[in-house]
């Protein structure tokens, strides 16, 4: 809330005063869809802090939490925090929170993967900027693994790509080195800094795949890619977790992307 400016920021420009903001969130699995609920309303006191108006979490329909309660009456100080993000206090449904934090929100920035060195100190940068880093610091055998699943994943986009490969420059630095399939019979070697911006995008969204199990937020995974190979991102994506299977959200503007709608929903939903 502090990083978004607050209530006014956020709520909608319609809203009439002292609006309130509402958040419903629904866990469960195929056998089981309403296992956990929790609900978190809030509103801002007249400092702009943000004020607790109800928050109720539920377990398979039975209620383990409801605020207000008695002790937040004798201290409205209380309502400022929610119970999720208080360990003393949310072990009854402390497993949504843990599920919460595992949620991870990406939208690559190129420029930002072919110059680290504006993101020094940040860790999961969900722009990209430590993504050499984050495959640096993976044990050898997963990191081989997963570079080779996506160079097979990114057949669909980039058939000339044969190879992926972390290395070393003199200064110690590591860089992502493909090889490209041409003319030439030991073909080419590229680093990222010579990718092409659609290509550095595809390496970093199918290594968040890969890179986690908690659900996956991609924010217009189309830019800078070609529209015949926008077609092809929901097959792309399956191919990449398919023996990881992990809940991927997808926001776009891309008609391409949506033109083979229930084919594309078919895929998900399959794999």
């Amino acid at each position: 809330m502090r990083r978004r400016g607050g209530v006014s920021a956020i709520r909608c420009f319609a809203a009439r005063q002292d609006p309130t903001i509402q958040i419903r969130v629904r866990l469960g699995a195929a056998d089981s869809e309403r296992e956990w609920e929790y609900e978190l309303e809030f509103g801002q006191d007249n400092q702009r802090i943000p004020i607790i108006k109800r928050e109720e979490a539920w377990y398979r329909g039975n209620l383990v939490l409801k605020r207000p309660d008695q002790d937040d009456q004798s201290d409205p100080a209380r309502l400022r925090q929610t119970h999720l993000e208080q360990v003393n206090v949310n072990r009854e449904f402390r497993v949504v929170a843990d599920f919460l934090a595992t949620i991870r929100y990406l939208h690559i920035v190129p420029q930002l993967i072919r110059e680290p060195d504006r993101s020094i100190g940040r860790k999961h940068d969900p722009y990209g900027g430590d993504f050499i880093e984050r495959i640096a610091t993976t044990d050898k055998r997963v990191q081989k693994g997963r570079l080779k699943r996506i160079t097979a994943a990114l057949q669909i986009a980039v058939p000339q790509l044969r190879e992926l490969e972390l290395i070393s420059d003199e200064t110690g630095r590591p860089h992502l080195r493909g090889k490209y399939e041409h003319w030439r019979p030991q073909g080419a070697y590229q680093l990222e800094e010579q990718f092409s911006d659609g290509t550095l995008r595809l390496l970093g969204l199918l290594w968040a795949i890969l890179d986690g199990n908690g659900p996956l937020l991609l924010e217009e995974p189309e830019l800078s890619l070609h529209p015949g190979v926008v077609r092809y991102l929901p097959q792309l994506l399956v191919r990449a977790r398919r023996r990881e299977p992990r809940q991927i959200i997808v926001s776009t503007h891309s008609a391409e992307l949506l033109a083979r709608r229930a084919e594309q929903l078919s895929l998900f939903e399959g794999a």
